[in-house]
């Protein structure tokens, strides 16, 4: 039983969207995502998709690219990407799920999940303040993504045993994580391209998140991208393209 990650799918199924215009790395990308995933993962693993999973912009057109996800081996977790535009509320993500029969597919959203030793918490994160174009409407999402992860970081420590209110800003969090560690799932960096923090690191110390996984960037961008272990934390990303399109293993 392991737990993978990968994100960035961009699933087409059910419309057309054409992914190898951005470079021959995606030429059959589905058929690649399906042939390696069945090769690497057994029905007992979890997959952390941390978002951009489909084109869809409605359930109707998402039902080709859910099924084939419920279709692959193991249990999944899915939060948001910025090109998930089928993404509703929890109460319709739910209704969703109840109404299609998903049996390996949970929605991260504002909550948290136990996976054997581990604790599984995330959001989708947004733009850093330093990039151009970073407008008023940019600073009221990522103020509100802050809040989300934060939900989602103190459900993880109410399902670790902890209060569910919010915590002492002196408390050791760090202390309450679970033996095998708590991990967090963004789709966008929480690094910015400088490689400063602007909230999303901070938050992961406090609550002592020990590895974090994230999505978003692409091709050549992927080379200045922060991987490896900064103030104890692991970095990884996932996207699927800078995986070669194969589940990695946490």
């Amino acid at each position: 039983m392991a737990i993978f990650a990968i994100s960035d799918l961009h699933l087409a199924f059910g419309v057309e969207k054409p992914m190898d215009v951005f470079g021959y790395r995606w030429q059959n990308y589905m058929e690649r995502i399906e042939q390696n995933w069945r090769a690497m993962l057994t029905p007992a693993d979890t997959v952390l998709i941390p978002g951009d999973i489909s084109w869809a912009i409605s359930f109707a057109e998402l039902e080709k690219d859910i099924q084939f996800i419920e279709s692959l081996p193991g249990q999944k977790i899915i939060s948001k990407g910025n090109h998930d535009y089928w993404w509703e509320t929890t109460s319709k993500l739910n209704k969703y799920i109840a109404a299609t029969d998903l049996r390996t597919i949970r929605f991260q959203y504002n909550n948290a999940f136990v996976v054997e030793d581990r604790i599984i918490c995330g959001t989708r994160g947004w733009r850093a303040p330093s990039e151009d174009g970073f407008t008023s409407e940019d600073q009221k999402i990522h103020a509100r993504e802050l809040i989300r992860f934060e939900m989602s970081l103190q459900e993880a420590v109410r399902l670790n045993g902890g209060a569910g209110a919010a915590p002492d800003a002196n408390a050791d969090l760090a202390a309450e994580t679970p033996a095998g560690g708590l991990i967090a799932m963004l789709h966008y960096p929480p690094l910015d391209a400088l490689g400063k923090d602007f909230g999303f690191f901070a938050l992961m110390l406090k609550y002592g998140v020990q590895t974090c996984i994230y999505g978003h960037i692409h091709g050549e961008n992927c080379a200045r991208a922060f991987e490896g272990e900064l103030d104890g934390m692991m970095l990884k990303l996932v996207s699927a393209d800078h995986l070669d399109f194969k589940p990695f293993k946490i």
